[in-house]
């Protein structure tokens, strides 16, 4: 069971998390397939909120029985719900297996799922709308930064730290990366977010350059972005590019036999803006996405020795 959870990740992370996957086989075989299961597991959930026919409250249930379904794993116990699917119980139990292997803080998880019922209408929890950073990080930490945290064990980050940094300033560093990869994702899918009536991005930032909802419905109509939009997304994508460059410390300090993985997820995923850019910032009409030879390209390059 626990092995066709594996695979069952694996198959997830390769058809939906491309750039993940082709990081993640720079991996250790071992720490590959938890990294599998931890993807295989967001993107379940993510599945739940944003691509289910389902209405909220199925949703909700949906959600709590794989949080049931995760706490049975994690107690050796059988399957909770019978909701559950075979193949969903499957990586649940590889998941149990990669927290209980590498030592994993269970409790990240519960803040992970706590950001996915944000997105659901009718939780205690919803928000569709994020006046600052501020609150953004309270959805982010959730979603993002402690998808970073919980891959610090399997990189063979020890508690005491790596590469002559504190293990505090490499959770730190992790954690960021989390949330710039969710900020690229925020910015590349402007037009599917307000499909879902979703706006992730801050609206105080927005407002600075003459953005509001009513400005950003009318170029999603349009099917292009105007000149505020195009000025905002500029400045947000500047403090993205901060983002990865306050990350560099951390994934320097990761160990030799870790640290392309993820400095190769890093390149590709701060490329992403690049492609933004070069199509004059429209996101609205087509998604970014950097070529698979470049992905390769910054793979390769993680691997070459340091200097």
């Amino acid at each position: 069971m626990t092995e066709r959870g594996y695979r069952i990740g694996r198959a997830m992370t390769a058809r939906a998390g491309r750039t993940y996957y082709l990081a993640a086989g720079l991996l250790p075989a071992d720490r590959r397939r938890g990294v599998y299961a931890l993807y295989g597991f967001a993107r379940m959930a993510d599945d739940i909120v944003d691509r289910s026919p389902q209405a909220p409250a199925a949703q909700v249930a949906a959600l709590d029985a794989l949080a049931a379904g995760l706490t049975a794993a994690l107690d050796g116990e059988s399957l909770p719900d019978p909701s559950l699917t075979a193949d969903q119980w499957a990586l649940l139990r590889s998941l149990a297996a990669t927290v209980e292997r590498f030592g994993i803080d269970p409790a990240t998880f519960g803040a992970f799922l706590r950001s996915m019922r944000m997105d659901v209408p009718g939780t205690a929890e919803f928000r569709s709308r994020y006046r600052s950073f501020a609150e953004l990080h309270d959805y982010t930490y959730g979603s993002a930064a402690v998808i970073g945290l919980q891959m610090l064990p399997i990189l063979g980050v020890p508690p005491g730290g790596s590469g002559g940094v504190s293990y505090d300033d490499v959770a730190g560093g992790a954690a960021l990366l989390g949330e710039a990869f969710q900020l690229t994702n925020f910015l590349r899918d402007v037009a599917e977010d307000l499909d879902r009536d979703r706006i992730y991005l801050p609206a105080d930032h927005l407002a600075a350059f003459g953005v509001d909802e009513e400005v950003l419905r009318a170029d999603v109509h349009r099917g292009r972005p105007g000149r505020a939009l195009r000025a905002a997304l500029r400045h947000l994508i500047a403090i993205n590019r901060d983002q990865y460059r306050r990350t560099a410390p951390a994934i320097a300090a990761l160990p030799g036999r870790t640290r392309p993985a993820i400095a190769a997820a890093a390149r590709s995923y701060a490329d992403i803006l690049t492609e933004i850019e070069r199509s004059d910032y429209d996101v609205l009409s087509r998604r970014a996405v950097v070529p698979t030879r470049r992905r390769v390209v910054h793979a390769a390059r993680a691997l070459l020795p340091a200097g």
